[in-house]
């Protein structure tokens, strides 16, 4: 049987509390900001490559609580490679806490480890991932992981990992400064007991700009829900907070005007922005990759109940990858379960030529950022889920697309399709489309053509035409236009509100 005191762990008497943890982040935002060593790691393990540091794999008869067969499992990432930040560990009950040190017994060294030197005393983690029993009964599947900077990822039942969650974002896109990626310093792991449901912990982050408490409540299933409660002390003033941020990856899709040499026909871990705004407008921005620069989407509002980047397209035919199985990557939907006032979401869409690294970034940026001094506390939860329509908008867009034909250069068509809600079994007449060019430079075009097509599965498409208002004018001419498509029966809306940036 494993024993933790064979690893030089030691219980003491401790009540952890996220009131302790929320003193610590008030205590450590009160010092100057002090940056994590990186090169206090011996250099065998700084100058480990990708594929030896994957050759660490940690003994899962190692697990923290594996032994007492606990309906939870902690897994930890050795330190190394790109993980320098080192994060300590603590495991904590209702009465007692210790920190887990870092220890050779709880990792299998591969082949690939010609070099492998002593292990640093008193260092700490990359991260930790917990198990649970997500698929079956028998087998302690992921359930989530923590490593990098403020990065979790989450699953739930037959998902694969593909969107991350981040703590916070500090000047992401903003203009002239540099982003900032604070980072969880430290763990507090509540062990779990026969009945627990749910799992438990504790995190403290910093950074050069900002202290924090959180604390996650994660509850595994078809759905894994985590519930996020957050302390946050600003050190100074930044451009940009971003709240209940996430990165995702888009390359190409249905709606995709450039096309690389790749035999799938989509390749993205999410396919767009989903907003449920306080008025109960919902709205569909699908993510695109056309303009081949930054772009940025703002959507003001008094109140949010809700936003997420989403993976509708959950046909295994619309990416043909059975590897990477993009059919099967997690939407991550936001919830707020606190006041979080007035504010916007942000879409930060970065050009991509491949499918490595994210390029999506969503968060709630609010209209106020705290000063020094000051202390904000909101929460919110967290859907790891599989659902096409989790703002549960009815009718919600399913599809869109565009395109251009040589014998009309000057007018590009769009398509966008509709199923869910009241549409599944429409009867009469068709619904109406409502199809608007939104600010000044909609003045610029003509919207014409605009038909309602019933489509097999229950969809319904709206196909329309942009084209220069300017008699002989050029689409090349009039810039990016902002479009929304809605379909209706008489005042009433059926669906959500398609929003979209088109480039001529």
């Amino acid at each position: 049987m494993f024993s933790s005191l064979a690893y030089g762990q030691l219980w003491e008497r401790e009540d952890v509390t996220f009131e302790r943890i929320d003193a610590k982040a008030k205590e450590l935002a009160a010092a100057p900001y002090a940056a994590p060593d990186k090169e206090s790691l011996p250099d065998w393990m700084k100058n480990l490559s990708y594929d030896q540091y994957r050759d660490i794999r940690f003994v899962p008869e190692r697990a923290l609580w594996a032994a007492e067969n606990l309906p939870f499992r902690a897994m930890l990432f050795h330190p190394g490679y790109n993980y320098r930040e080192q994060v300590t560990i603590n495991e904590f009950t209702d009465t007692h806490q210790q920190r887990v040190r870092l220890a050779e017994a709880f990792f299998n060294y591969g082949p690939l480890i010609t070099n492998r030197g002593e292990l640093p005393q008193d260092a700490g983690f990359a991260g930790f991932r917990l198990h649970a029993p997500l698929n079956r009964g028998d087998y302690f599947d992921e359930l989530v992981a923590f490593q990098g900077a403020s990065y979790w990822r989450a699953l739930g039942k037959g998902q694969r990992y593909g969107i991350s969650a981040r703590g916070i974002a500090v000047d992401t896109g903003a203009e002239g400064v540099d982003e900032e990626f604070p980072l969880f310093r430290e763990f507090w792991l509540r062990k779990p007991v026969p009945e627990d449901k749910a799992a438990m912990l504790f995190g403290l982050l910093d950074g050069p700009s900002y202290t924090g408490a959180y604390g996650f409540i994660i509850q595994p299933g078809e759905d894994t829900v985590m519930t996020v409660r957050v302390v946050l002390y600003p050190r100074k003033a930044v451009k940009r907070l971003g709240l209940a941020p996430m990165s995702s990856m888009y390359w190409f899709g249905e709606n995709s005007r450039r096309r690389f040499d790749d035999f799938r026909p989509e390749v993205h871990d999410s396919d767009g922005l989903s907003i449920k705004m306080g008025t109960g407008e919902r709205i569909w921005r699908p993510v695109t990759n056309d303009s081949g620069k930054l772009e940025f989407s703002f959507f003001p509002m008094a109140k949010c109940e809700g936003f997420g980047l989403l993976q509708r397209d959950r046909r295994f035919a619309a990416y043909e990858d059975g590897e990477a199985a993009y059919d099967k990557r997690p939407s991550l939907w936001i919830e707020p379960t606190s006041e979080w006032g007035e504010g916007k979401v942000m879409l930060m869409e970065i050009p991509a030529t491949n499918e490595i690294h994210d390029n999506v970034v969503a968060l709630w940026e609010p209209v106020r950022t705290p000063q020094p001094g000051e202390r904000l506390e909101f929460s919110y939860k967290q859907h790891w889920t599989m659902s096409e329509d989790p703002a549960h908008a009815g009718g919600h867009v399913v599809a869109t697309r565009t395109g251009l034909h040589d014998w009309q250069p000057e007018q590009r068509t769009v398509a966008v399709e509709f199923a869910g809600g009241p549409l599944e079994k429409w009867e009469g007449d068709p619904p109406q489309a409502q199809v608007t060019a939104v600010g000044e430079a909609g003045e610029k075009i003509k919207i014409q053509g605009v038909a309602v097509q019933p489509l097999p599965e229950g969809r319904w498409r709206v196909a329309f035409q942009i084209a220069p208002a300017a008699e002989g004018g050029k689409l090349a001419d009039v810039g990016p236009q902002e479009l929304r498509c809605s379909l209706k029966k008489g005042e009433d809306f059926l669906t959500e509100t398609w929003a979209y940036r088109i480039i001529p």
